[in-house]
């Protein structure tokens, strides 16, 4: 039986946080070490240059951050391929013929486009690119055919707008070509995980996120940092667990709910501190990360190898949006000189 594709990725706009590694790269890893995936993990560089075309170096020096990060978590190039967006030209020409089947109010329309926006402080200043990424978020999933694609609650939409683009382009050219995706979203919603300042969304340009790449003493200040109840003033006063980023936190990393559930009462009768629960945080993450972080250190060590994964990575892509690309030429009726 033919293995389902995958496609995924990130954009490689800094090093990884652990809001990456509970929205998608620990789906990433189940999924793969399942033996019924064949995993593509793309390093969306391309995409990251759309709002940060004037900083090209910011790109550049974080394309091996993230490498790192997906060999540290678990990703395996032995089993998924790991390629650079930017690498893969039929991406872009897949792109274009795409774009001329959606109109820019639908694009306005999407709602994680809308939220960037305004988070970016766009206004009326949207560069064309950012406008258009989930069309070359569409691109990207069909070069591969992917019937899967991981990813955190808040690509929802950009995962709907690539199989009405699908189902389109089928449509209109009378063909099956492309395969329509669907998303692998964390169960429960707990793929969202808020920022330490309480912030809903944990984001490295807001500066409220833990590195995987983090070291322990940094982890330790940035938990004893984070955002409890402002009203929990002394130990002995109830506090509540809505809204606060410890207990989130806790019921998102902490495999003894019983304890959580425990320390969740305590908390609310009075009488628990915040320092104690955050102490306590502090080594849940710890299991969690140390290995990780173990990991990425001694991939850290040779550089050079990361690189020839990555090229090596990307000449597999190649050849498979390539015949992609090809395909949906034929259906368009492009293949003026094939048939002569």
């Amino acid at each position: 039986m033919d293995k389902k594709i995958i496609l995924t990725g990130d954009r490689p706009t800094g090093k990884l946080h652990i809001g990456h590694y509970i929205g998608s790269l620990k789906n990433r890893v189940m999924l793969q070490n399942s033996g019924e995936y064949q995993p593509f993990i793309m390093i969306a560089d391309t995409q990251a240059l759309t709002d940060n075309a004037r900083n090209p170096e910011k790109i550049r020096n974080s394309l091996i951050q993230v490498a790192l990060d997906y060999l540290a978590v678990g990703i395996n190039p032995e089993i998924s391929t790991i390629f650079v967006q930017s690498q893969i030209p039929a991406l872009f020409e897949l792109t274009a013929y795409y774009m001329d089947l959606v109109t820019v109010s639908r694009l306005e329309r999407n709602p994680t486009v809308k939220t960037e926006i305004k988070q970016k402080g766009f206004n009326d200043s949207i560069p064309v690119g950012f406008l258009n990424y989930p069309v070359s978020q569409a691109a990207d999933i069909t070069a591969f055919k992917a019937a899967l694609v991981p990813a955190g609650d808040d690509q929802e939409p950009m995962i709907e707008q690539a199989r009405e683009i699908v189902r389109t382009f089928n449509r209109v050219y009378n063909c099956d070509v492309l395969v329509e995706p669907k998303g692998y979203f964390p169960e429960d919603g707990s793929g969202r995980l808020p920022g330490l300042d309480g912030n809903a969304k944990m984001s490295k340009s807001l500066n409220n996120a833990i590195y995987l790449s983090d070291d322990a003493e940094t982890v330790q200040k940035k938990v004893m940092s984070m955002y409890t109840d402002p009203d929990h003033v002394h130990v002995e006063d109830p506090g509540k667990i809505e809204g606060n980023t410890v207990f989130t936190y806790l019921d998102i990393f902490d495999p003894d709910k019983d304890k959580v559930a425990q320390l969740k009462a305590d908390y609310q009768k009075g009488g628990l501190g915040d320092v104690k629960i955050k102490r306590y945080l502090n080594k849940v993450l710890e299991a969690e990360l140390a290995p990780i972080r173990q990991r990425r250190a001694k991939f850290a060590q040779d550089e050079d190898a990361v690189y020839e994964m990555l090229i090596e990575g990307s000449k597999k892509a190649n050849a498979v949006a390539n015949e992609t690309l090809r395909q949906v030429r034929d259906a368009i009726g492009l293949n003026y000189f094939d048939k002569r």
